[in-house]
Formats: C-alpha cells, structure tokens, sequence
C-alpha cells in the first residue's frame, strides 16, 4: 500500500492501472472538496448565490475546459475509423461523441433546475446521486446482452452498489410528506426525465466507445472530453441565447429560472469575475469526472461508483471544511455519518472487484502494472 501511494503521488503511472484510477479518484476528491466550498462560501460570505452563482460558476467551468481542449490540442481526435462526410474525413466516432455533448448540455441546466424545482433539495440531490449509479448497473446490463461488453460484473461490485446505494438513500428516513409533491407537477417530471434521459444516454455513449475499442485501437479519453465538451458548449451557448431573447424582464415571473438567468447577465453583479473565477475548479473537476467514467477496463457499474463514492465523500469533507472556515454553519449531520460508514463498506468491495479487475487486465495484457505494483494476482492452479 505505501509503495501504491507513493506511485500514486510522486510518479506519472500507466493507462488503466489501479495508480492512475487513484490519482484521478484524488484529483476529483480534492476539486470537488473546493468547489463545495466556493459554493457555501460565495453564499454565506459574499452573497452571491443562487442561478446568479450557477451561471457565473457555469461560465467559469465551460472556459476553462474548453482553454485546455483548444491550447493542449485535445480536439484533434485520434481516430483510426474515418468516414468521409459532406465533403469532410471525420472520425466516426463523431457520430456519437457530439451526441453525448447534447446530452450533456442537457444535464447541466436540467441539474441546476432540479434544485428550484417543487422538490426538497435534499430529494433532488438523492436522485441525482442515485440515477448514475443505477444507471450505471443498468447499462452493463444492455450491453452485455447486446455483446459490446465483454466483461462481467464482479458480485463485489453489486454489494457496493447496494451499499452505496443505501449510503444516498439514508436520507430518505427525514423525508417531509409533501417533498413528493412534485411527481404530480408537468414541470417538474419533465425536467426530471430529461435529466434522467440525456444521463442514460451520455453514459451509454461513454462506454459504448470504451467497449468496442479493440485491443490495437486508439483508446482517446482526451480526444473524447474535447469534442464532447466544444458540442456541449456549443449547444448551452444556443438554448442560453435563445433564453434570454425570449425572457422580457418586465413580464416575466422573478421566480423562473429564466428570469433569474436574463436579470443577472443584464443586471451584472459586482463580484462577477469572482463567480467566473469560481468555476475553475468546477471546469477541472469535469475533466477527472469523465475520465473516471470512461476509465479503461471497467465495467460502467464500478467506474459510476468510483464517481459517485468520490464526490459522496468530497461532499461530507466539504461540510465539515465550511463549519471550520465559515461562521455559523451547520457540522455533517449524524445521518451524514451513517451515509459515510455506507460508503467506506462500499469502498471496501469495490477495492476487491479492483483487484480482480487489474490482475485479469493485466493477464490478458490490456495494461501494463506499475514498475514494483504491489498488485498480487491468483495463479489458477495447473
């Protein structure tokens, strides 16, 4: 274990290896952490909350990753499949990528809805965290029947997605008779279903594309998030100006989203640089997100989990650094507790699907273990 950490903090480590999975495990860890706290802290401290934060932390995010694709040169996609269209070679993998950016331009603002919704926002963040999962579980599922996943699902990563599972769902325990109230509101489930739809989608997409690499293809994780992420971009940046040219500021209801999204771009905030700049670490945390779905060689179920466990845990050790830093907040609540327990359970069997998972990589010479890897494998007896 102390050589893996020290692999893991001091060395550039292997694609596909346990090493790598935790260095990008700890980079969202840690991206994830300061990004909850900018958001407690541009609230409580600075005042500056609400869609108004969202969308400047928005435009941070989305410049800052689309700065990377451009000057590091992601967008050039490496591809070894072309197909000429309308008068242009392009990889065919384009023919999904670009659809799953959609989709992800789909959940952005679907996710900031989900929070001014008719809904507990305790509900709402119970059926985001829980739907990636599930979906996640589901997805191998199809794919397995369908063929394009070779793999199985280990039993360890079923027990930690029950654990993991139980580790969100806690909360439902202080769960208010009327925070169910939106299931009979148009708005609202349609909202909720696109959420949940363009999520499905995006996830099959990710590893439709990382399960039907073969062994001599071009695995372009980078490659992927560039032409996702400029589709996403483009497409937030249609929906957006189509929004604010049909919002009339003095008609329209304050309380709609795109009231709030037109006043604040219109009326801009003194502190908006700031709420731009907020968004640093919410664009490179989406980086890591994506690399840790599509991380190579997993199965959707454990690299959902990874994502989920990961931004569960981020999330408790965010609240407990805004209650040191920030006067007058709240410490985790007990049930934060028994959720966390939940997940270090979770952690546990995930940790021995990982070990399974890495020796039969390894033995079927998908990816190269780490120079002194700790990693000890069965040998099936002759």
């Amino acid at each position: 274990m102390v050589k893996m950490m020290k692999t893991v903090f001091t060395q550039k480590t292997h694609e596909g290896t346990t090493e790598r999975l935790l260095q990008y495990a700890f980079s969202y860890f840690v991206l994830y952490v300061i990004t909850g706290y900018l958001a407690k802290y541009f609230a409580k401290t600075l005042a500056m909350d609400g869609n108004t934060y969202t969308v400047y932390n928005t435009i941070g995010g989305t410049l800052i990753c689309n700065l990377v694709v451009i000057i590091w040169g992601w967008y050039k996609f490496k591809s070894t499949d072309r197909v000429n269209f309308l008068g242009m070679n392009i990889p065919r993998e384009f023919f999904y990528i670009i659809p799953s950016g959609i989709c992800t331009a789909v959940i952005i603002p679907t996710t900031t809805l989900m929070y001014v919704l008719p809904i507990s926002v305790m509900v709402a963040m119970i059926i985001m965290r829980a739907s990636v999962i599930i979906i996640s579980r589901v997805i191998d599922t199809i794919q397995i029947k369908q063929g394009v996943l070779k793999k199985t699902v280990y039993w360890d990563e079923n027990i930690a997605v029950i654990f993991a599972l139980i580790a969100v769902s806690i909360k439902f325990i202080y769960v208010k008779p009327g925070d169910f109230d939106f299931l009979h509101n148009v708005a609202a489930m349609t909202i909720l279903t696109a959420y949940l739809t363009a999520y499905s989608i995006r996830i099959y997409i990710m590893n439709y594309y990382k399960n039907t690499r073969k062994k001599d293809a071009i695995y372009d994780t980078k490659g992927f998030f560039a032409v996702e992420q400029i589709a996403s971009t483009l497409a937030l940046i249609t929906a957006g100006t189509i929004l604010f040219y049909a919002v009339d500021l003095g008609t329209a209801d304050p309380k709609t989203f795109g009231f709030q999204f037109k006043d604040c771009l219109v009326n801009t905030p003194a502190l908006w640089k700031e709420g731009i700049m907020s968004g640093l670490p919410f664009g490179a945390a989406a980086f890591f997100s994506v690399f840790l779905f599509m991380f190579k060689g997993r199965t959707a179920t454990f690299a959902g989990l990874v994502n989920r466990v990961t931004s569960l845990v981020a999330g408790t050790v965010a609240t407990l650094v805004v209650w040191w830093l920030i006067a007058g907040q709240k410490p985790p609540a007990m049930e934060d507790w028994f959720g966390l327990a939940a997940i270090f359970v979770a952690i546990y069997f995930m940790s021995k699907a990982e070990k399974k998972r890495a020796c039969e990589l390894a033995k079927e010479h998908e990816i190269e273990p780490e120079k002194g890897s700790e990693m000890v494998c069965d040998t099936p007896k002759a």
